[in-house]
């Protein structure tokens, strides 16, 4: 029977059915991905781990060579390689290891990606550059069975619901006023305000601690922010802002 027709054959059940890891244990670790110093880093972040790394893989037919024997219990997949490839990386994984834990780790993730990484089977997702630390914690709560993302997406994610206030209050910081443009380009009120913070200059380090939040944070809205905006770079983002919104409602920033 292939892989597709297992997949189609059993349906989410086996996923349902995954029985929780005991994390003390030894956890059989594959690591899969194109880059050879990714995977290296890999290997040596978790060495001392219970993440045991039984093999690297870039393709299939490496992977059926390192998966020999027991199957996988984990699955770390490079999340840098093109979306579309990751994902179909996910979803093959799934398919023939049912009960295997797939995390996928990055450079960044949106929404979208998160969506599309969860539907072809992914347990989880982890920025490349967060510490060891917190690596190794969130392959732990995925081998128990918790979904995981990272802190920055979901405070982005957090900041684009609407915030219900009572009647009669205004908060100084969520009175933005918007114009068409902004409401085409679907921009939520963190992210004009962000918009306000470029045109005065401000650096990541200075936003961030005007709406207390961690650095990482502003740098996901940023990147939302030009994408839907279709700029470059912050500067192009800065002049885009200048004619189609007023600086007048923004806090005062401080250095």
């Amino acid at each position: 029977m292939s892989a597709e027709t297992l997949c189609r054959s059993t349906g989410e059940s086996l996923q349902d059915a995954r029985a929780v890891r005991n994390v003390g244990q030894a956890v059989k670790t594959i690591l899969f991905g194109r880059n050879p110093l990714i995977r290296v880093g890999f290997e040596h972040l978790l060495a001392g781990t219970c993440f045991a790394v039984a093999g690297v893989a870039s393709d299939d037919a490496s992977l059926s060579h390192c998966c020999s024997g027991d199957a996988p219990d984990l699955f770390i997949v490079d999340g840098s390689d093109p979306l579309q490839q990751v994902i179909e990386t996910a979803r093959s994984l799934r398919c023939q290891y049912p009960e295997a834990r797939i995390m996928i780790v990055g450079h960044t993730f949106d929404p979208n990606f998160v969506r599309q990484g969860r539907d072809a089977g992914a347990d989880g997702f982890c920025l490349s550059t967060t510490g060891r630390d917190v690596l190794i914690k969130s392959l732990e709560l995925a081998m128990l069975g918790e979904a995981v993302l990272p802190a920055a997406l979901v405070s982005s994610l957090l900041d684009d619901l609407p915030v219900r206030s009572e009647p009669g209050f205004l908060d100084a910081k969520s009175s933005v006023q918007t114009s068409p443009d902004l409401r085409v380009h679907n921009l939520s009120n963190r992210e004009v305000e962000i918009l306000k913070c470029l045109m005065q200059g401000a650096s990541n380090k200075i936003i961030a601690r005007q709406f207390d939040v961690v650095e990482a944070t502003v740098k996901v809205h940023i990147k939302a922010i030009l994408r839907k905006i279709g700029a470059a770079n912050r500067t192009q983002a800065a002049m885009w802002a200048t004619t189609r919104l007023s600086t007048g409602s923004s806090a005062a920033m401080s250095a």
